[in-house]
């Protein structure tokens, strides 16, 4: 899988490209007086909205990396499910910032971040742990995926605002989907149990995966699904969107009650 795994060090160079090509489109859609106020496929949130959004994401990850490499101890991490109330109320807070202020200040942001992402070694990539706010402590290599889905998922935003027809980039979706599972695990909100299969159909992360949610959490593995009886099949854009609340998409092959149950224990940050 080489280059395509962003959980293993040899797929720095390529996630890290990626993350350069959405931000740059990022801030080529975003820098604009006549976007500034404009919808976006993120709620009720305006283009400005979003900005300000990344740029309180990005910096909370400044004080992870300093705590990480000082040995400073953060307060435990605040959890999932007030996140999304806190990162509303914290964007709404900048709402008033001129563009040309907010929009230099969120690229001084991603110029510090991309440094350093770009000095993370093949010991720190998964052995340096750097604590979330929100989701607490985790391994250096999620914060250059956290990058991904920012500028990503936002730019799909901001694009999914101008009410024209569009879709997510292939390789950034390729990118993504292990980290969906993830995210599935850490905002699972209803524990009724089930089990069935996740088939993402293309790409280099293309395959099978078996899921059951019981009482302990949602846990998931490589396998064969078909003794399965719901199975979910993806491209890998339409299961980003899915899992980020974007989208209702997929292909139910099955127990449509089993994969309908399935698809709302979640809850959305």
């Amino acid at each position: 899988m080489g280059g395509w795994n962003a959980m293993s060090f040899d797929g720095k160079d390529n996630l890290l490209r990626v993350v350069r090509s959405e931000a740059e489109q990022f801030f080529a859609l975003v820098d604009d007086d006549a976007s500034w106020r404009a919808p976006t496929g993120a709620g009720h949130w305006q283009v400005r909205d979003v900005v300000a959004h990344l740029v309180d994401t990005t910096e909370a990850y400044f004080i992870g990396f300093d705590a990480a490499r000082s040995g400073h101890e953060l307060p435990a991490a605040y959890g999932l499910p007030g996140m999304a109330e806190r990162v509303d109320q914290r964007a709404l807070a900048l709402r008033d910032v001129p563009r040309p202020e907010l929009v230099a200040r969120l690229r001084q942001d991603f110029d510090r971040m991309s440094e350093i992402l770009d000095a993370l070694g093949p010991d720190d990539w998964a052995g340096l742990t750097v604590a979330h706010f929100y989701m607490g402590p985790l391994p250096a290599f999620f914060y250059p995926a956290f990058q991904l889905m920012d500028y990503g998922v936002h730019s799909w935003d901001v694009r999914q605002g101008t009410g024209r027809a569009h879709g997510l980039a292939g390789d950034a979706a390729d990118l993504l989907v292990p980290f969906m599972f993830v995210l599935w695990q850490a905002t699972t909100g209803n524990l009724e149990p089930c089990e069935l299969g996740i088939r993402i159909t293309s790409g280099p992360n293309a395959g099978d995966t078996r899921v059951r949610v019981g009482p302990d959490g949602m846990d998931y593995a490589s396998g064969s699904v078909d003794d399965l009886e719901s199975v979910l099949e993806f491209d890998p854009g339409s299961f980003v969107l899915t899992a980020f609340g974007r989208s209702n998409a997929g292909t139910i092959r099955g127990d449509r009650a089993v994969a309908d149950r399935y698809l709302n224990l979640f809850f959305r940050i």
